[in-house]
């Protein structure tokens, strides 16, 4: 059974930092594109980051670019979200995916992507950022 479990979320001040996780079973994480979106109450989904599946490069989406730090352990079979210098706009549930359509990134944060188009996906964890 193919299964993500993110943790780490919580309630952080502006300005300051968090790391959530995925923790992935059922398969490697180097089968698929995996990263992170996130969708904010009555907002769409918005894609945060993602790790090919060939190489391992990162790509993020303008809004985080620099402040966010996407870390992959294939060991561990666990992907990390270093959370820097974070905005109230930072306020959503963060998913972890998995698109398997490709193994690379090209895809994965399109804009106006539905959550629908993602392959795997779980439950979420909740950031909140105070002002």
């Amino acid at each position: 059974q193919l299964q993500f479990v993110e943790s780490g979320g919580g309630l952080v001040q502006s300005g300051g930092s968090l790391t959530i996780s995925c923790t992935a079973s059922g398969f490697t994480l180097d089968y698929y594109a995996v990263g992170w979106f996130r969708q904010a109450p009555g907002k769409d989904p918005e894609g945060v980051s993602c790790i090919s599946g060939n190489d391992y490069s990162i790509v993020y989406d303008e809004s985080v670019a620099g402040r966010f730090r996407a870390i992959r352990h294939g060991g561990a079979n666990t992907l990390d979200l270093r959370m820097n210098n974070l905005k109230t706009e930072d306020t959503a549930t963060y998913y972890c995916a998995a698109d398997a359509t490709w193994t690379d990134c090209r895809s994965f944060l399109r804009r106006g992507r539905p959550k629908s188009e993602y392959t795997f996906w779980g439950q979420g964890t909740r950031v909140t950022v105070s002002p």
